[in-house]
């Protein structure tokens, strides 16, 4: 073709531009979730509607951090994916980034909520597995299962979460709640009360910003993805940090470990202590080479985050295991000399500014186009009755502030399950489960249960088919 450096080049360019267009993609995807009950509330006109949710997704973003984004990025073992041949790793992204795309544009165009994050999490353990039936014997999987499972178990919670807190709070605001203009059916092209409609938007200001702070991440999560499997020597490690604060985190961890009696432990934990220990003089001799301009060496980056991430794990493990004799002191120290902040990991867990300005942007202008298709269904075809100000205001509480602590915790959950299922719920609240659409309901189950099998399959083809054509 062009070369091998121009090839990449070319490639990886192609690879981001796809990764912002699955994240412009999920923002009108995903724009019903906040501006549907606005809109059928006549709280807000449509075009400003999307326009301040567009906004808010922005600086979600921005301000969301960067905890989603690193359990999209360790739900892959990316270190395995590296191999010598870099077409492997583009295989790898393209896959999931297009089967990514190409479900939620269906679900889309069929006015189905259904959730980008479950698409891009089946997208990545269909790579995932796909690599792993390629890998050579002895070789581990490709899927961190564990990383996996916890976001399973987010992803599957919330539509439930959602469902039940939206029928409490319908509950509650029946029983507190003296003024029945807040259960009415809104008036044909007329404004809400101010009060109401000053609720209404705050809901949906609510929801934009955290799903930015959430769905953003996990654009973010993908293009660290992108640059840490093509660009392993840029990007495998933050060097913007001084190298030599490492030095100090490997001594107190090496001096804690070092001391543990091996006696009575089992094998698994004995096999942890020792492989710790083979890891950290590892590390230490890689790192006192000389470093380049103040950084690690180029060539050097990418088993140095090897290192750090099997370090960081197995001495986790150890923590959480009863047999392993820890004092309250040691906890703390190994904690410390871990995290994010001052520990091993702020080598690993991070993502510079320019990524996370470009996923806000993709994110914010997506959200403010291809609104009305989804918008209907959520708005017209789950419940019977039209949207009241309660269910409308109580379905997008529910989902902000349950995708707020989803946030915090660093857990990816599904704005469009929280959002659909609190729909759900407020309609059940007011007349009981006859006043669902079942066909409408039914559509909806269906993806949701269609996501992640679909996702996986088409992953895993694309994947093999990129592999033979840039083979």
């Amino acid at each position: 073709m062009f070369g091998l450096e121009t090839d990449i080049f070319i490639l990886l360019a192609l690879c981001l531009f796809a990764a912002c267009a699955f994240e412009f993609v999920n923002g009108f995807h995903d724009t019903a979730n906040a501006v549907a009950t606005v809109i059928y509330t006549n709280s807000l006109k449509p075009n400003v509607a999307v326009v301040w949710s567009g906004i808010w997704n922005f600086i979600g973003v921005l301000l969301g951090g960067i905890g989603v984004a690193m359990g999209i990025v360790n739900l892959l073992p990316v270190e395995l994916l590296v191999d010598q041949n870099v077409y492997h790793s583009i295989a790898m992204v393209l896959a999931l980034l297009f089967s990514a795309i190409i479900w939620n544009l269906g679900t889309w165009y069929f006015g189905l909520p259904s959730s980008s994050s479950h698409t891009l999490i089946g997208s990545i353990l269909g790579v995932g597995l796909a690599f792993s039936t390629m890998g050579r014997a002895g070789e581990p999987g490709g899927v961190n299962w564990e990383e996996a499972t916890k976001i399973g178990k987010a992803l599957l919670l919330s539509p439930l979460i959602g469902f039940s807190l939206a029928i409490i709070l319908m509950f509650l605001l029946r029983r507190l709640v003296s003024n029945k203009d807040l259960f009415k059916e809104p008036k044909k092209n007329t404004p809400p009360p101010t009060w109401i409609r000053s609720i209404l938007i705050i809901t949906c200001t609510g929801v934009s910003f955290f799903h930015g702070s959430n769905d953003g991440q996990k654009g973010v999560g993908l293009i660290m993805l992108i640059l840490i499997g093509i660009t392993p020597a840029y990007f495998a490690l933050n060097n913007t940090i001084d190298p030599t604060t490492m030095r100090g985190n490997l001594v107190q961890i090496s001096q804690i470990v070092n001391k543990i009696d091996t006696t009575g432990l089992s094998d698994t934990d004995r096999g942890r202590v020792a492989g710790t220990k083979a890891e950290i003089v590892d590390l230490q001799r890689v790192i006192s080479l000389p470093l380049v301009d103040g950084k690690f060496r180029a060539e050097e980056r990418l088993q140095i985050r090897r290192d750090l991430l099997l370090i960081n794990n197995n001495v986790k493990k150890l923590m959480e295991s009863e047999d392993v004799d820890l004092s309250a002191t040691d906890i703390n120290t190994l904690t410390t000399n871990l995290n994010e902040k001052v520990g091993l990991r702020r080598f690993t867990d991070y993502a510079p500014f320019w990524v996370i300005l470009m996923i806000a942007l993709s994110l914010g202008l997506g959200t403010m186009v291809g609104w009305k298709r989804i918008v209907v269904t959520i708005g017209e075809k789950i419940g019977k009755q039209h949207l009241t100000y309660a269910q409308g205001a109580s379905a997008e509480l529910v989902a902000a502030t349950t995708i707020a602590l989803a946030t915090l915790y660093k857990a990816p959950v599904s704005t469009t399950h929280m959002l659909s299922s609190g729909i759900a719920g407020s309609m059940v609240a007011s007349k009981g489960i006859k006043n669902l659409q079942g066909g409408t309901v039914r559509n909806i189950a269906l993806a949701w249960l269609m996501t992640l099998p679909v996702s996986v399959t088409l992953s895993f083809t694309l994947y093999l088919l990129f592999r033979w054509i840039l083979d």
